[in-house]
């Protein structure tokens, strides 16, 4: 009799058909489980000291775009924060003044690992460590270096930058630096090197040897094609985007593209609106310009152009950025409640980039960037907190839940894998 009524009251829990497994699962409800489950990597997230304080840090939601609260929210997992050093004379002294700028930060991501927050995020030196510390609940820092212009003329402080956390290091940034030609010279066609230097290119076989990622984003085409010839190891992108779709230097063309897949290494997608739209971003970046300047105004606060970095002070530099996220934030509120606003670059946008690497070089080969706090941030990507709408974008257009995990950061990470492995090689 028990038997019969166990039977009769299980039936209707089948019959019914409201069985989890025979639920279809909503669009919203597929982007928090796959989002959820994948390893978000974000290559390029810039940083200023300011905001590595006692007092004022990546554990507040700060107006930064990155900081711990907005990873929280978005669901980004792993942020490489960058030690970024501007393009200075190619001398002892100028090599003497970047030095001390990218110690400075070195020293401020260390201590928000170490000291601010290590109940909340720690440092990354390998994939087995990004594993282990998200399977934790915790965030991970990692740590790139965009310009070697700071380790100056001796090749002994590429292990000193490894040492200290770098994986991967690019050869130059905007102008020519002592090891590689930038991309920058498109512009006027002055090269220094042609390429690499002869120093430029004992650096590559050093960072072989330490297994420190070579960075292509910012060296010139000519520079990259001998990285890619020299080096034994694959290399990255750490933020560029499709030059086909948008004609911009800092963007790889089909030439590249396809070497960076023979290589085995990966391009990083970025979300900098510039470099994705060329037209769209330039009709809303003239409206936003007239927007931001006239909240600086409000503010008293000195506003200058991109175009206007390199000739301002240290001062003047260091009171811009400070001032640079809340200027931006009541912009945007501005431009929100404006009809007429012109439509800026969006995540759909962002893909149309991942959509067309990923037919030309194939799915290894295509990662994921925003350059946030250095320009970067989308419609619908403007900070960390509104990562899982590039997951979203990523479902609809059908990408596998796989092929999403690959794109979100398993490719980096295998591209970090094969070049630590090559330089054990060496030991």
């Amino acid at each position: 009799m028990k038997r019969f009524i166990y039977i009769f009251c299980i039936l209707p829990i089948f019959s019914c058909g409201e069985s989890p497994s025979n639920k279809e699962e909503t669009l919203e409800e597929k982007v928090q489980r796959v989002h959820q489950q994948v390893i978000t990597i974000d290559t390029h997230n810039d940083i200023n000291v300011a905001n590595f304080t006692d007092s004022i840090n990546y554990t507040q939601r700060l107006d930064s775009q990155v900081n711990l609260p907005k990873m929280e929210e978005g669901g980004l997992d792993v942020s490489w924060l960058i030690v970024y050093t501007g393009q200075d004379s190619l001398s002892v002294n100028g090599y003497k003044r970047a030095k001390e700028n990218a110690v400075s930060k070195f020293n401020a991501i260390h201590k928000l690992c170490n000291e601010i927050a290590p109940d909340k995020i720690e440092l990354a030196l390998s994939s087995e460590d990004v594993r282990s510390i998200t399977k934790k609940g915790k965030k991970v820092a990692m740590i790139g270096v965009e310009n070697a212009y700071p380790i100056g003329e001796d090749l002994g402080n590429f292990k000193k930058y490894y040492d200290l956390g770098a994986r991967y290091i690019s050869l130059s940034h905007n102008g020519h630096s002592q090891f590689c030609d930038s991309n920058t010279g498109e512009k006027d066609s002055v090269w220094l090197h042609n390429g690499l230097s002869d120093l430029g290119k004992l650096a590559v076989k050093e960072m072989n040897r330490l297994g420190i990622m070579i960075d292509v984003s910012h060296p010139s085409k000519e520079s990259m094609k001998q990285m890619i010839a020299l080096s034994k190891a694959p290399i990255i992108a750490s933020h560029s985007s499709a030059r086909a779709l948008c004609n911009h230097s800092r963007n790889l063309d089909d030439e590249q593209l396809l070497l960076m897949r023979d290589n085995g290494g990966v391009v990083q997608t970025v979300a900098f609106s510039s470099y994705l739209d060329t037209e769209k971003h330039n009709k809303r970046a003239d409206y936003m310009r007239i927007i931001y300047k006239k909240v600086a105004d409000s503010l008293e606060i000195e506003w200058y152009d991109r175009s206007q970095f390199s000739a301002l002070s240290a001062h003047q530099r260091a009171h811009f950025m400070e001032n640079y996220p809340k200027i931006l934030k009541i912009g945007k509120t501005i431009a929100k409640e404006d009809k007429q606003a012109p439509t800026g670059v969006n995540v759909s946008d962002f893909v149309n980039h991942i959509d067309y690497m990923v037919n030309l070089i194939g799915i290894n080969h295509v990662g994921i960037s925003s350059d946030f706090d250095g320009g970067g941030g989308i419609e619908g990507w403007s900070d960390a907190s509104e990562t899982s709408n590039v997951t979203r974008e990523l479902i609809k257009r059908n990408y596998p839940e796989e092929d999403i995990a690959k794109l979100w950061g398993g490719n980096l990470l295998r591209v970090l894998d094969q070049v630590q492995e090559i330089a054990r090689s060496y030991n």
